[in-house]
């Protein structure tokens, strides 16, 4: 049985880039550079960017057309479950509570957020029994 390769874990501006084409889906280099906003940042740094993360298997490329798109090789919601998996067991001992303690006492949560947390607790407490 072929395993898969495990996905590098994104840096900062990859995670940027990333967000940019969850989003808006996918996109071209110039629409990605016009959604990141940075007038610091050159269209050809991230150019570069996303042609790295092509090369890293973070991104796919479709060169079909003259204007080249790219997609997320990967979803938004399993990036981030490997990024808190990884966080969890670094950081935390492997300890979800200790995790959403953490993060609950560094900012307020809504009223949503605390209600969309309720639903998942009781959802996953009904899913235990």
């Amino acid at each position: 049985m072929k395993q898969k390769k495990a996905l590098p874990k994104p840096t900062a501006a990859e995670l940027d880039i990333l967000r940019v084409l969850w989003q808006r889906g996918p996109s071209t280099v110039r629409a990605v550079y016009e959604a990141l906003g940075n007038p610091e940042a050159a269209y050809t740094t991230t150019l570069k960017f996303m042609q790295i993360m092509a090369a890293k298997g973070l991104v796919e490329r479709d060169d079909s057309q003259r204007a080249h798109l790219y997609r997320p090789a990967v979803g938004q919601e399993e990036t981030q479950r490997r990024l808190v998996d990884e966080l969890m067991d670094k950081a935390f001992g492997g300890s979800a509570a200790d995790l959403v303690l953490r993060a609950l006492s560094r900012k307020s949560a809504s009223k949503e957020e605390l209600a969309e947390i309720r639903r998942m607790i009781a959802t996953y407490e009904g899913e235990a029994k």
